[in-house]
């Protein structure tokens, strides 16, 4: 029976073990070893939290999240919505073509610039997943999940890691969260902050209250819908389950792999170097293997897989919430294009702007500009996860399958914990970009926390009123 009903989850926990999340666990790895270990054990279980209530939703309502957002609030705050949406997938794309270009960098030597319009010619790739049916490319995304969890459990399992401190690495304290000290530019806070965004990624939500629509249900029959939900959340909480285990590597990579000090480039380009040189590995059989090469070029392919398997998702999610948010249908290979090309541009400006610095510099650029494209998707978080769980909790659109008080409890303590863990970490975000001007980026950075609680009162009000007004009628 939970064959019946796997394959959304799949397509779903792709989003949570895409070239964001590497950057972001292996950075968080190599600047604070085991600490933010608890920040990805956290962020995997506030979003099987969040992806059950997104399939709930689906099922019950025969509505995506970005669907019954749009029939309770006004136009104006609906495109306001979708384009903060879109810029999520944005920031998300801007990762997945800075992974692809580098594994093709790596693999094939092709220079970065001409490997990063390559990955605009992944819209043929689509063109043709297309045409060989849902299932099948949830097949494909199954066996691409498998081998990226096949390759690093390996990598890792030779690496022989401390797990005593992984296990204690598990407990958080008062060191998670800190804003200091900061190594390599960044504060525990802010690679906290970078992981919960490349976790807990928000336009997979409405993915997910999408495609749990697309196995037959009877919605008159109560047992059915109930069974459902259920497997929708098994199938969800096993492969969710699976990108926990390979984002715990990737952090456990950055790690264990590497002797403390020696690698003093944290980007893809440096760790797929020291892949290869035995000299700089911390176990004598991981040194044994990485002298073949096999080492490297496994964590390449793997690179590549990664950002193949987002490219599916990601268009899907635009093709959702455009729809949902403001009735416009645009073929996939159309919508894929135009979301290529505009994350294209900030890391080709990035690349040409690094040209003349060492290669060291120019890494550490593409490598910042990744983990600030998955720290923005952070703070699009609360505007979707705070209507998920107002229409959950809502008795007039869930009927029986309303959230109880535990789900309640939990998901709005999430929400309060994630809403404020992003306000806090603002300032420092801005400071990083003006760290010249620091009265600047202050002003900057309290006009922006003004404008996201506006924001976020502004949503929650229409959503209010909207559901009373629905089902008065």
């Amino acid at each position: 029976m939970l064959l019946t009903y796997s394959g959304p989850g799949a397509l779903v926990a792709v989003g949570y073990m895409d070239p964001g999340n590497w950057s972001t666990s292996i950075t968080g790895g190599q600047n604070f070893q085991y600490l933010l270990i608890s920040v990805i054990l956290m962020s995997s279980l506030i979003a099987m939290l969040l992806q059950y209530m997104s399939a709930k939703l689906g099922i019950v309502s025969q509505m995506d999240l970005a669907q019954a957002i749009r029939a309770r609030t006004s136009k104006t705050l609906g495109i306001v919505l979708w384009i903060l949406t879109e810029l999520a997938i944005m920031a998300t794309d801007i990762a997945e073509v800075i992974g692809a270009a580098i594994a093709l960098y790596l693999l094939f030597n092709i220079p970065l610039i001409l490997a990063v319009f390559i990955t605009v010619l992944d819209v043929f790739l689509l063109l043709l997943l297309t045409r060989i049916g849902f299932r099948k490319i949830e097949a494909l995304v199954i066996c691409l999940i498998l081998v990226i969890l096949a390759i690093f459990a390996y990598q890792v399992a030779l690496s022989n890691p401390d797990w005593k401190g992984i296990i204690e690495g598990f407990i958080p304290n008062n060191r998670t969260f800190a804003s200091s000290p900061t190594v390599a530019g960044m504060s525990p806070l802010k690679g906290a902050l970078g992981i919960i965004g490349a976790t807990v990624m928000p336009h997979n939500l409405y993915l997910h209250s999408s495609i749990s629509q697309s196995r037959k249900i009877n919605h008159q029959d109560k047992s059915d819908v109930a069974r459902a939900v259920r497997f929708s959340t098994w199938d969800s909480n096993i492969q969710l389950t699976v990108a926990f285990v390979v984002n715990s590597l990737l952090l456990i990579m950055g790690v264990a792999v590497f002797k403390t000090g020696v690698i003093d480039d944290p980007s893809f380009f440096g760790l797929y170097d020291a892949l290869s040189n035995p000299s700089v590995l911390s176990n004598g059989l991981l040194a044994d293997v990485a002298k073949t090469g096999a080492l490297s070029t496994l964590f390449a392919v793997a690179l590549l897989a990664s950002g193949q398997n987002s490219t599916i998702t990601g268009t899907l999610t635009g093709q959702v919430i455009m729809e949902g948010f403001i009735h416009m249908r645009m073929p996939m290979w159309a919508r894929r294009l135009v979301t290529r090309l505009l994350s294209v541009v900030p890391v080709l400006i990035c690349v040409s702007m690094t040209r003349g610095q060492t290669l060291k510099a120019q890494h550490e650029a593409i490598n910042n500009l990744m983990n600030n494209s998955q720290v923005f998707l952070a703070f699009a978080l609360p505007f979707s996860i705070i209507p998920l769980l107002m229409l959950t909790n809502s008795k007039e659109e869930m009927g029986d399958f309303k959230n109880n008080l535990i789900i309640k409890f939990l998901g709005w303590i999430s929400v309060i914990a994630l809403t404020y863990l992003n306000l806090i970490g603002l300032p420092n975000q801005i400071d990083s970009f003006l760290p010249n001007n620091l009265n600047l980026s202050h002003f900057i950075a309290g006009l922006l926390i003004v404008g996201v609680i506006l924001l976020l009162i502004w949503t929650i009000l229409e959503l209010y009123r909207g559901n009373k007004k629905l089902y008065l009628k």
